[in-house]
């Protein structure tokens, strides 16, 4: 059986339950050799309130939590500088050879866009990609960029199909049923949207116990 590593990447400011979520999820469905998670470097580095470090052992505390096994891949954080997915995938691909499956992951408020991304359609050339559901968000053809619903229509493919592909496919996952967002988080954490100014257990249900100790020692995503 060919290796299959599965990629999450994402800014993780900070790593939530919709994260391990979306991660867990395709684990289960794929069952790769390997699950990555890579915190990435956006162009916008204004818009990272929590630094390298502090976002990397996040996302250790979390997943170590939630009993799933993944490894922290730092090339975008060590490069220094601001990356597109597709030169990550690139280095990825020279360093696992042709054969191995390589499954970006991503989720459906990703896929809306993908036709925005630098050189989107080479994507393909280096990896499958898995996308999952989110509410409020449709997968069907007539909702996504006319683009973006040609190459998912003809790459659609079975997990198992994907898991012994090198790259090409698309795995669709309809039953992620959790819509948390890091704006949401962080706006929470300030004691934002919260009425009578709450204690800060309401995070709580959106991050695991572990992250959210970690978020108030460090003093972490305060006004």
């Amino acid at each position: 059986m060919i290796p299959c590593v599965a990629l999450l990447g994402g800014s993780f400011d900070p790593v939530h339950h919709g994260h391990v979520a979306l991660a867990r999820l395709f684990v289960e469905l794929l069952h790769p050799s390997e699950l990555r998670v890579l915190p990435a470097r956006p162009w916008q580095k204004a818009a990272l309130q929590a630094g390298d470090e502090d976002r990397i052992a996040m996302l250790d505390l979390a997943f170590r939590d939630a009993g799933l096994p993944a490894t922290i891949d730092r090339r975008e954080i060590d490069r220094g500088t601001p990356t597109y997915t597709v030169e990550t995938l690139r280095g990825l691909r020279a360093e696992l050879g042709d054969d191995a499956s390589i499954v970006f992951l991503m989720g459906a408020d990703q896929l809306l866009k993908l036709d925005s991304w630098r050189d989107w359609r080479e994507l393909f050339d280096l990896a499958n990609i898995g996308v999952a559901a989110r509410p409020g968000y449709r997968l069907e053809q007539d909702a996504l960029p006319p683009p973006v619903a040609e190459e998912m229509a003809r790459r659609l493919a079975s997990p198992e199909e994907v898991r012994t592909t090198p790259a090409g496919l698309v795995c669709m996952a309809h039953t992620l049923a959790v819509d948390i967002s890091a704006t949401e988080v962080r706006a929470l954490l300030k004691g934002e949207n919260k009425p009578g100014g709450a204690s800060q257990e309401a995070p709580a249900s959106l991050l695991a116990r572990v992250v959210l100790d970690y978020i108030q020692q460090h003093n972490l995503y305060k006004s």
